[in-house]
């Protein structure tokens, strides 16, 4: 083992203009040798801060190879396309990157990087001798714990089953292709994630232990990464999928069990369970919010999720994030307004994303008592909007979340200090193509949702990257999968509409019946998701494991026609036609490992 240990620059956590901050300070670069590292409290919780570095600033995808482990999930699923060449994104969408392409390389070098880093923390965080209790070291070495195994959840997302190097413990700095061991099945690394998490769990704290601590994994945040493996391993992509036959070992180990298993379900919606029973609504509650008048608002609850910081939805976030460089790319270019609503709409919504929005009375725009209109425009004041506008008659009586999401043309934009602002898409418009050069939205659309209320240029806001909302639909999929029609799925699929403001299923005025079989309800889940959860890095996911992306990521994809004025701006135009092959399920993973190690086998396809 070498001698020193390099600490790196890592998270700045401090939220300047919250009352609650987060608990890691800003590090500076250095070498310290093993044995200083570990002899205060200062140095070791450094370290610490390392492994807590890989957690994933999902704000950051517009250049997701930055350290940072920013996904390329919003624009390489069905909701949205970024403008710039340069993002990942746009090649993984055209089938241009393999097992040489650089981000491949960086999640799977960043999360075992971390993977090592908590291993080693583990093993030294013991030798501490100076201003710590025992309490918390123990408390230590269980976020490290807990860390390690959402990181191994990170990767079996991306890339199938992977190498479990158990409790070896390797340089943090090691190169990843030093380290020769075979693959572990699918099955093998679910279970090896589900009881360190448990373990992990057992040592951890229910609540921050103040302001200064929140960010820290405490035993919430842990056990919610045990529910999201288990829901992967029961899902079609890991539940006897044959298409996977191939992907054995050289000894002929098969990595992905070839018989359905309905109980993988049933566990996962029995661990769903007991987490609710044992947190919801006590440490975490669907969050609701009234108007100024006292009264509830759906409109205001699905909005400012994501603008109250640390309210009672959030399970799990990154505390530090890019959220300046995300409201960059969602504010539209808004030619001759003032720089604080000036920005370049670059994060383009789909139409296959905006026509998934229901219309107001909780109905699918296909359903012929939605109410949908496909032609002119109405003046229509959305909610949200101080102003009514000359709106298309598509996004007119929409669902709330449809406002909360998306942008569009004739909009009003959030931030009011300099008047109202309202965007135009259109060619010759003050966000359109031919207006902001490279700034500009693919689609006709912007994404809209955890866009603030001010200045674009803030700096202090988390990342959500689980909250109740997610929770409820994951249960009531498994539940449906392991029990179908046990009362439960209703009443938490109605909680989530309630708060929407959509009627519910089977009750109330204007009642939508209730999904006949589970087939249908199956559909009406997935739909449930596709609004509630969109542009929240959850989507990409959704299609690959339940083994639909071959048709909603394959072929045209859908906007506005940009390069018009009105009205043939509105004509609903392919913008991209997109490839998706049965490879593209899974990560490949990088060449350099396969090539140095040569236990490893690589995905099928690649």
């Amino acid at each position: 083992m070498k001698k020193y240990i390099y600490l790196s620059l890592v998270l700045a956590l401090t939220l300047a203009t919250s009352c609650k901050k987060g608990f890691l300070d800003q590090v500076p670069n250095d070498r310290l040798t093993l044995d200083e590292t570990f002899k205060t409290r200062a140095t070791a919780e450094k370290f610490l801060n390392n492994v807590y570095s890989q957690i994933p600033d999902e704000f950051g995808q517009r250049n997701p190879n930055t350290g940072r482990n920013a996904g390329v999930w919003t624009g390489s699923s069905d909701e949205a396309e970024w403008v710039w060449g340069f993002n990942q994104c746009n090649n993984i969408n055209i089938g241009s990157w393999d097992s040489n392409s650089g981000f491949v390389n960086d999640y799977w070098n960043n999360f075992y990087r971390g993977i090592r880093s908590a291993t080693f923390f583990m093993a030294n965080i013991d030798k501490v001798t100076q201003d710590i209790t025992p309490q918390l070291v123990t408390q230590y070495k269980n976020e490290a714990r807990a860390l390690r195994a959402m990181y191994y959840f990170y990767l079996v997302r991306m890339y199938g089953p992977v190498v479990l190097i158990g409790e070896n413990v390797i340089e943090p700095d090691a190169p990843t292709e030093s380290i020769r061991l075979p693959r572990s099945s699918m099955d093998e690394c679910i279970n090896y994630i589900v009881a360190e998490l448990d373990a992990a769990a057992a040592n951890l704290p229910t609540n921050p232990a103040n302001d200064n601590n929140y960010g820290r994994i405490t035993k919430g945040m842990a056990l919610s990464y045990k529910l999201q493996a288990l829901l992967l391993a029961a899902s079609p992509l890991y539940n006897g999928n044959t298409d996977l036959a191939s992907l054995k070992n050289k000894d002929g180990k098969q990595l992905i069990s070839q018989t359905y298993d309905v109980n993988k379900w049933k566990k996962a919606s029995d661990a769903y369970k007991a987490y609710i029973t044992q947190f919801v609504p006590g440490t975490y509650s669907l969050f609701r919010k009234n108007n100024s008048s006292g009264v509830f608002d759906p409109y205001l609850s699905c909005r400012d999720i994501f603008i109250d910081r640390f309210n009672n939805e959030i399970i799990m976030m990154r505390v530090e994030s890019s959220i300046e460089a995300r409201q960059y790319e969602m504010t539209p270019y808004h030619n001759g307004f003032n720089s604080e609503v000036r920005g370049s709409a670059g994060l383009g919504a789909t139409q296959n994303q905006v026509d998934a929005f229901f219309m107001a009375n909780g109905r699918s725009i296909d359903d012929p008592l939605g109410g949908y209109v496909q032609t002119g425009t109405t003046m229509y004041q959305a909610p949200g909007s101080p102003i009514a506008t000359d709106t298309y008659n598509q996004w007119v009586n929409r669902e709330p979340r449809f406002y909360v999401n998306i942008t569009y043309h004739n909009s009003v934009w959030l931030n009011t200090n300099f008047g109202n602002v309202v965007t135009q898409f259109n060619n010759n418009g003050n966000s359109g193509k031919a207006t902001g050069g490279n700034d500009y939205s693919v689609t006709g659309y912007a994404v809209r949702k955890a866009m603030g209320l001010g200045n674009w240029r803030e700096s202090n806001r988390p990342v959500i990257l689980y909250r109740v909302g997610n929770l409820f639909l994951d249960y009531v999929e498994a539940l449906n999968e392991s029990t179908p029609g046990d009362p439960d799925i209703l009443i938490y699929l109605n909680q989530i509409r309630n708060r929407a403001g959509i009627p519910e299923y089977g009750s109330g005025a204007g009642q939508i019946p209730v999904p006949v079989d589970q087939a249908a309800m199956r559909d009406a889940i997935r739909k449930e998701r596709r609004s509630e959860l969109a542009f929240e890095n959850v989507r990409y996911f959704d299609t690959r494991r339940w083994k639909i992306a071959e048709t909603t990521d394959n072929g045209p994809m859908y906007g506005l026609n940009i390069t018009k004025n009105l009205p043939d701006f509105f004509q609903r135009t392919v913008f991209e036609t997109r490839t998706f092959t049965k490879r593209h399920y899974l990560f490949p993973i990088p060449a350099k490992d396969v090539n140095a190690d040569n236990l490893m086998v690589q995905n099928p396809g690649w």
